[in-house]
């Protein structure tokens, strides 16, 4: 039997915040293996604790204690440059606000990303641009501006960006939070696509229900405590 591929390993992670008269502790000894390749959902109700376990997977910010490995690899080794680095090449963010250039068209903005990769200019880097904006079904707005685009377009926009440099993990924060019911399925569905199409790992957080029978496995977070 092939042995399993983590593509995230979470242990014993605490993560305490200093606050006036005291701490809060906002994790408490949080375990978890994401297999390469799923689609995970993270789920719990606001202040359960689920961004500040996405912001410490994506090195955006260090556990009081526990470690995290992405990829066998174990993030409190590496210095502040090659985190730098890691987030730059290997990771992919999806927030629910979109924050798209609005001076850029679509096209631009998915490329844009792919230099802030170290990605060279030629035809292979067009090519893939076009590639991403197609697969989340957008090859014929690519050169339309975000003003242009309603929300739900953005945020596949968006999506584009985040797999343009061909990332081992995209974290994607309440993706779905700004659209209607049909659109947060869409862009579930195509999460799910990605998976299977381009090997990539994504990790959601929601509280959106109907989305939780989309994912692989799901992670329930109360009060800083995994309970599923």
């Amino acid at each position: 039997m092939e042995e399993k591929k983590y593509a995230i390993e979470v242990n014993h992670i605490d993560r305490i915040f200093p606050i006036p008269g005291g701490e809060f502790q906002a994790l408490k000894d949080i375990n978890a293996k994401v297999e390469a390749g799923t689609l995970t959902i993270l789920k719990g109700r606001s202040g359960s604790g689920k961004t500040t376990l996405m912001n410490i997977i994506g090195a955006l910010d260090n556990p009081t204690n526990g470690s995290v490995c992405l990829d066998g690899v174990e993030l409190g080794k590496l210095s502040d440059k090659e985190k730098e680095k890691l987030r730059r090449k290997q990771l992919g963010f999806v927030f629910q606000a979109v924050s798209l250039i609005p001076t850029m068209n679509a096209f631009q903005n998915v490329e844009f990303s792919m230099r802030l990769a170290g990605i060279k200019a030629g035809k292979e880097r067009d090519r893939r641009v076009e590639e991403c904006l197609n697969l989340v079904g957008l090859g014929k707005r690519m050169h339309h501006m975000p003003a242009e685009m309603s929300g739900g377009e953005q945020q596949r926009v968006a999506i584009a960006r985040a797999i343009a440099h061909s990332p081992k993990l995209i974290l994607a924060d309440e993706p779905t939070a700004e659209l209607d019911s049909a659109m947060a399925a869409q862009v579930t569905k195509l999460f799910q696509e990605m998976t299977r199409k381009e090997n990539i790992t994504i990790l959601m957080t929601t509280h959106d229900v109907g989305l939780m029978d989309a994912g692989d496995m799901i992670i329930e977070l109360e009060n800083g405590q995994r309970i599923g």
